[in-house]
């Protein structure tokens, strides 16, 4: 009898192990799905992302602040404009995963006075998401109050009045 007992509970643990391990096994699965759904979200973000282009002669003189965030890489960005033109582009914050080169973009955009410059080569999502986020701050003051409100929240643009200059 007492043999019998040691098996039933050899058995019992083997059991316990297997469903243990399969229970692992799916919360897993489970999250390198949800993973996975993530990353293709954040993909078609970018790929969906139109740079339109502003004519920035347009733009009154000021400090602008804008951000975009496609989950995996966002950027805000603080754009200066004077005289009908951005004079500097100060990058404020940008997550990325190995997107750090993009950051010339906004020499580039300063250098072309365009937003919708030639992204970096091996950088291209990181250079797609700085590139709306400084066009999310330059487009932010040409629309009005309702036009801004009925913008996604991660996506709307903003301005600070309290920093314009000039």
């Amino acid at each position: 009898m007492k043999k019998c007992a040691a098996c039933f509970r050899k058995l019992s643990r083997k059991k316990g192990l297997l469903f243990i391990t399969l229970l692992l096994f799916l919360i897993g699965l489970t999250v390198t799905a949800v993973y996975l759904e993530s990353v293709d979200d954040y993909q078609n973000a970018v790929k969906e992302t139109i740079i339109r282009g502003i004519d920035i002669s347009e733009i009154p003189d000021g400090i602008y602040v804008g951000e975009y965030d496609v989950n995996f890489i966002y950027a805000k960005v603080e754009v200066t404009v004077r005289n009908g033109g951005i004079t500097d582009i100060a990058i404020l914050e940008h997550k990325n995963g190995r997107g750090k080169s993009a950051e010339i973009i906004a020499d580039r955009i300063v250098e072309e006075q365009r937003t919708d410059v030639d992204a970096v080569s091996g950088a291209t999502n990181s250079s797609v998401v700085i590139k709306k986020a400084v066009e999310n701050a330059l487009d932010g003051n040409r629309k009005s109050e309702k036009e801004k409100d009925e913008n996604f929240s991660r996506f709307r643009p903003f301005r600070n009045p309290q920093k314009d200059i000039g």
